[in-house]
C-alpha cells in the first residue's frame, strides 16, 4: 500500500509582505515566478495578488479628488467646535452664578 499524497500546506501572506511584493513588480526588481518561489506560494496566488492591488490603486485614485478637503474630516471639525462653543458657554454660565453667589470680593 502507498501512502497517499501529502496536501500542500496553503501559505496565506501577510499585508505587509503583499504589498513589498506588489511593490517589486511595479518596480521591475522581481518577476511572478520568482516572487512565488521566494514566498513559498503559487505563481496563482501572486497574479492574483498583483491584479486585486492595481484595482485597489485605481479605485483609490478614483476617489480621490486633490484639493478638496476630506468631508469626514470637516465634520469632526465643526463637531470640535460645536462642542468647544458649547463648553464655552457652560463656563461663562458657571462664572456668572458664582460671582452671584458668593459675591465679588477684591484680590488682597
Amino acid at each position: 500500500m502507498s501512502t497517499p499524497p501529502r496536501k500542500k500546506r496553503k501559505r496565506f501572506l501577510a499585508p505587509q509582505e503583499k504589498y513589498e511584493i506588489w511593490m517589486q513588480l511595479v518596480k521591475g526588481e522581481t518577476t511572478i515566478g520568482e516572487a512565488a518561489t521566494r514566498s513559498g506560494v503559487d505563481r496563482s496566488t501572486i497574479s492574483k495578488l498583483r491584479d486585486v492591488a492595481r484595482q485597489g490603486a485605481l479605485d483609490a485614485l478614483a476617489r480621490s479628488r486633490p484639493g478638496k478637503r476630506d468631508k469626514e474630516r470637516d465634520f469632526e471639525l465643526a463637531e470640535a467646535r460645536a462642542e468647544a462653543e458649547r463648553l464655552r458657554k457652560a463656563l461663562a454660565e458657571m462664572a456668572v452664578k458664582l460671582t452671584l453667589t458668593e459675591g465679588k470680593e477684591p484680590w488682597d
